[in-house]
């Protein structure tokens, strides 16, 4: 029998538990050596017991640990990846892969040069409804892409932001759009292309804090499509996220997920979601309500490709090319001018 893979992870805040709980529905095929953050009471509650708990930097050399797996704050991510990589571990990082675009690129260099696994949990990509639409854009039988559109209108209420601090600040990704509208707008461009030419407005609307709340943006897609984001966390009480893909043949519509609007002709819409397999539960109001599908989606393919030597589904690259879109975003609000993001190659 295959050995499992040692798992060590850093950060033990509301998106660290999820992925011990997930972690858990694997079969066997990963074991949690060790974790930094959180309480020992909380690894009792979750059946972990046994787990080492420690500082990052004991869990990252821990030399049982193979893959690191970062949930830390979004400010902390690229030093932490970096931190693992160069101690010779694999790694799985939560979004973002990091809040800026240096660091993501070194991120990306260091995994080339030393051989490393390094995977983006972007679990929207995962889920069965989005697999299918992607599939049927990229053969091209719904026709030409002309406008894509996501709206992420939440509500974060002031006891999210007094948990922790990092929330409220730009540089830190406690943004509307790095932290909440991330998902949405990265599975928008997976969906339409590469976004070429992008332009934004900023504002915080909601609460005093060092962090936008509220962003709008215009996308130009390298194939001549359109896109429009919108993201807030100053909307109560929170709708789920919404996105919608325009083409010459016809409509998708997606509400969380859930597809509720399905116009192509001869074209067949994405099966209704197996009982534990699609969407299940909003961000809209309570970060912890998204449910777990798309994670353990996400951790199954991780396993997979850490066994076969394959690239994972969200690679390093793929996270690096969110994070430039998102920068460019604000850079385009923070100059007032569009911002061009490359050709698509």
């Amino acid at each position: 029998m295959t050995e499992p893979i040692g798992v060590g992870l850093v950060g033990m805040g509301s998106i660290g538990l999820r992925h011990v709980e997930v972690l858990g529905e694997l079969d066997g095929a990963v074991r949690l050596v060790a974790v930094s953050g959180g309480t020992a009471a909380e690894l009792v509650e979750s059946g972990q017991s046994d787990v080492r708990h420690g500082a990052p930097e004991e869990v990252i050399s821990h030399p049982d640990v193979d893959l690191v797996v970062v949930c830390t704050p979004s400010g902390l991510h690229g030093h932490n990846v970096l931190r693992a990589l160069h101690a010779g571990k694999d790694v799985v990082v939560e979004k973002p892969l990091s809040v800026d675009v240096e660091s993501a690129e070194e991120i990306v260099r260091v995994a080339d040069d030393l051989g490393r696994f390094v995977s983006v949990i972007s679990q929207r990509r995962l889920e069965p409804q989005n697999q299918h639409l992607k599939r049927l854009l990229a053969e091209g039988r719904l026709g030409r892409p002309v406008l894509g559109e996501t709206f992420c209108h939440w509500y974060r209420d002031d006891d999210y932001y007094s948990q922790a601090g990092w929330r409220t600040q730009q540089d830190q990704g406690g943004g509307s759009l790095m932290n909440q509208g991330l998902h949405s707008v990265d599975l928008l461009a997976w969906l339409m292309g590469p976004v070429t030419h992008v332009t934004a407005e900023c504002a915080t609307l909601g609460r005093d804090m060092n962090a936008e709340d509220t962003t709008v943006a215009t996308l130009r897609f390298a194939s001549g499509a359109l896109g429009l984001v919108a993201t807030s966390t100053a909307t109560p009480p929170g709708l789920p996220a919404t996105m919608s893909v325009f083409t010459s043949k016809g409509t998708a519509e997606l509400n969380n997920g859930t597809v509720v609007r399905w116009e192509f002709a001869g074209q067949p819409a994405p099966a209704p979601a197996s009982e534990g397999s699609g969407p299940t539960g909003s961000g809209a109001a309570d970060p912890l309500a998204i449910g777990q599908a798309g994670h353990l989606a996400q951790w199954r393919d991780i396993v997979e490709a850490y066994r076969t030597g394959r690239a994972p589904a969200v690679t390093a690259r793929d996270g690096l090319a969110t994070v430039k879109l998102l920068c460019g975003m604000y850079e385009a609000a923070r100059t007032g001018r569009q911002v061009r993001l490359g050709d698509g190659s």
